[in-house]
Parts: C-alpha cells; structure tokens; sequence
C-alpha cells in the first residue's frame, strides 16, 4: 500500500511515534483546558530542542508532571524541582521546570474559559492556511505575536511568538498541514464541523 503524502517534517525523522503524532494530532482543533495547557508545557520544554526529542519524552513528562495537571504542578517546591532535575525522563533545563510550575499557577489564576480565551486570538475558529512549500510556512504571526504578549502579561513564561506559533499549529488553532499533505483537507473539515 502506497504511503500517503504528509508535510515535509513528518518525514525527517524515523519513528513512528512521530508519523502517528503528524497522523492523528498534530493540527486538530483542541477546544479543551487540559489539551491546551498539556500542549503548553511541552512547547516550553521544546524550546532550542526538536520536537522528536519532546515527543520520545512525553509519557516522561505526564509521569514526573502529574498527569498535566496544573493544581497539582502548582503545588511543587524546591524538592520537586530537585527531584525533576535528576530525572531522565524530561529535558532537564531549571529554567524550564521552573516555567512549567510558574505556568500552572498562572493557569490557575486565569479567570473564565482559558482554552476560549486561547481560541479568541483566532477568532473562534481554526485558521486555515494553504500553504504549498515547506519553507513558506511561517514561524510567528500576527495573531501568535498578541497571544504570547497576552500570556506573558498574565505571568507565562516560554511563550515567545515563536513558541506560541508552534503551539497554534499542534493545537488546531491555525492549519499549516501543507496543501499536498493528507492531513490538510481532513483537518480542514474538521474546523468546519466546529463552526
């Protein structure tokens, strides 16, 4: 069976974990406060790092972050810090671990629907981009630039535009799958189905 025809990074690394991440997940709409949030911490964590690298961590960081959850992130102190450092399981950057504390409690201090927040810097819906080369792809937008300026006032940290693109792209916020990509039309459709 003749293998479908993806965006160009999901064949620049061998794994399987990846093809099923650009498969199933990367790009579809995620309306949820812990999809959001989860996406959040990892795209933090990718900084400066390929996301093959985050990926091949990520069951290591819902086991050391508590499942995702932001009330019990919050909690973590100075041991949880030292313990999180020691383990091989996630990118053990101090700054890093840091963030992902400090980004629970301003999570948790967000008042109302912050996935609806999220979503209202895209205008409720998905962003549809027709993109057909690889190297056209954007880094940042408009839209990332008022997003990460709107987290980093409410306390987040490692949400440059940059970082909060990617983050818009994993979550479904903007579709960036590549116009020749199989992914492209059926996560289009998806953002129909939503509207």
């Amino acid at each position: 069976m003749r293998e479908p025809t993806r965006c160009h990074w999901a064949s620049l690394v061998s794994s399987p974990l990846y093809l099923e991440y650009h498969d199933k997940e990367w790009g579809v709409p995620a309306w949820d406060d812990a999809t959001q949030f989860e996406f959040l911490i990892l795209e933090g964590a990718q900084a400066g790092l390929s996301w093959s690298t985050i990926l091949n961590k990520r069951d290591g960081y819902r086991a050391a972050f508590a499942g995702f959850d932001p009330e019990r992130i919050a909690k973590f102190g100075k041991r949880d810090v030292a313990r999180l450092m020691k383990d091989p399981g996630i990118v053990r950057n101090r700054l890093k671990i840091e963030s992902a504390i400090g980004n629970a409690k301003a999570f948790l201090a967000f008042q109302g629907d912050f996935a609806r927040h999220l979503w209202s810097f895209v205008g409720g819906k998905p962003l549809q981009n027709n993109i057909a080369e690889h190297g056209k792809v954007p880094a940042t937008s408009p839209e990332s630039d008022a997003l990460s300026k709107d987290l980093k006032k409410r306390g987040f940290r490692f949400v440059g535009s940059t970082i909060i693109y990617a983050h818009m792209q994993a979550t479904g916020m903007v579709n960036d799958h590549l116009t020749s990509c199989f992914r492209h039309k059926q996560c289009k459709a998806l953002a129909k189905k939503a509207a």
